[in-house]
């Protein structure tokens, strides 16, 4: 990748990479190389949706856990961060296998945001958690955060992690179990487990958060409306 390309990424992103090999990872699709950015991504996300938190607790202290949790999954979901990642211009700097490019992978909404999350885990291993806030802080500067997002429709993710806060019980856990077709046409197949209950469905989509939407809404099939039961 042209060096002044990555230059003006790190301007755009007002973060100066000590390890720009972390930059370039988190640039490059499974597609193109196999020091891909997925595990940057992993990473990114946890960061994003504690930075996300942190965000919203400051503006927002007044709103119930709920409230709180419906607006982070609105800020925090492919849409938005596909859009963000548009306002970095991002699809000109992806690093994508040829197949990729020709079924238009470079501005495929789950990909750019995939990347971002990748970027900000690469802030993250590169300078720590503060700086991470603080582009993610950036980020978010100009999106409309207002105590109306609450009520939004619940996503299934959202959803089941309230039915299990209701009863005191811990956050599920989604892991990715296996990935079908080639680099540019992949499906996800995703566990959700709730290990209190001991239960396991699995779902599957063509992004990672598609296919943990699936999971979160099967499992959400198997389990009692009622708070009682």
């Amino acid at each position: 990748m042209h060096i002044d390309k990555l230059n003006s990424l790190q301007q755009r992103l007002q973060h100066l990479f000590s390890r720009p090999a972390l930059l370039t990872q988190a640039l490059t699709h499974r597609s193109y190389s196999a020091n891909h950015y997925e595990r940057l991504e992993f990473l990114g996300d946890s960061v994003l949706n504690l930075a996300v938190s942190d965000l919203l607790y400051t503006r927002l202290g007044d709103l119930p856990e709920g409230d709180l949790s419906r607006i982070r999954s609105n800020l925090v979901r492919e849409a938005t961060l596909h859009q963000l990642a548009l306002g970095l211009n991002l699809p000109d700097l992806l690093l994508l296998g040829e197949g990729e490019v020709r079924s238009g992978g470079r501005n495929r909404p789950s990909i750019l945001a995939d990347t971002l999350e990748a970027i900000i885990g690469a802030v993250y291993l590169d300078a720590g958690y503060l700086p991470a806030q603080a582009l993610v802080q950036r980020l978010f500067a100009a999106v409309e955060i207002n105590p109306q997002m609450g009520a939004i429709d619940k996503d299934a993710k959202t959803a089941l992690q309230e039915w299990l806060q209701s009863r005191k019980m811990k956050v599920p856990q989604y892991r990715v179990v296996a990935t079908t077709g080639v680099a540019h046409q992949q499906n996800f197949i995703v566990e959700c487990e709730i290990p209190e209950l001991q239960r396991t469905q699995s779902g599957t989509g063509t992004s990672r958060r598609s296919a943990e939407q699936s999971a979160a809404a099967a499992m959400l099939a198997t389990l009692p409306t009622s708070k009682n039961k």
